[in-house]
């Protein structure tokens, strides 16, 4: 079985690139950074709320993996019941200007409709992709 390629980031032969995709390498990391970008500190549970198709371990092993990269800070209050928040560390609001690049070129280039994905052509805009490729399909 191969491994996952976080774990090889010693074996990079100098790639920045690669590196910083190491860093983002999982489903939802990308998605956990938006809405810590775009929202602000954020509960365990308000997190798992945002993403309500990620599992609980699955959420738990992705924060975990950007604590241990220095993205994520990780902060546990003394309560019952337990209070986890997560906020960007000052390493993780430095990818911001890379997720809104990637939130542009997804609004540019990507139409959603119906819960499937539009890639929408050149000169074609993301409102008019979706509907114009659905009634060409049926």
């Amino acid at each position: 079985m191969s491994r996952p390629r976080a774990k090889l980031t010693n074996n990079f032969p100098g790639c920045p690139v690669e590196s910083t995709l190491s860093l983002l390498d999982g489903k939802w990391k990308g998605v956990i950074l938006y809405h810590l970008i775009t929202e602000g500190t954020l509960r365990f549970s308000e997190l798992q709320r945002r993403l309500s198709s990620v599992t609980q371990r699955m959420l738990t092993k992705q924060l975990r993996e950007m604590e241990e990269a220095g993205i994520v800070s990780r902060t546990v209050f003394p309560v019952v019941p337990p209070r986890v928040d997560y906020a960007l560390t000052p390493l993780g609001r430095s990818l911001e200007p890379v997720m809104q690049a990637l939130l542009q070129w997804g609004e540019t280039h990507v139409a959603c409709r119906d819960g499937k994905r539009v890639m929408v052509a050149p000169g074609e805009t993301a409102d008019a992709a979706a509907p114009a490729r659905a009634a060409s399909a049926a």
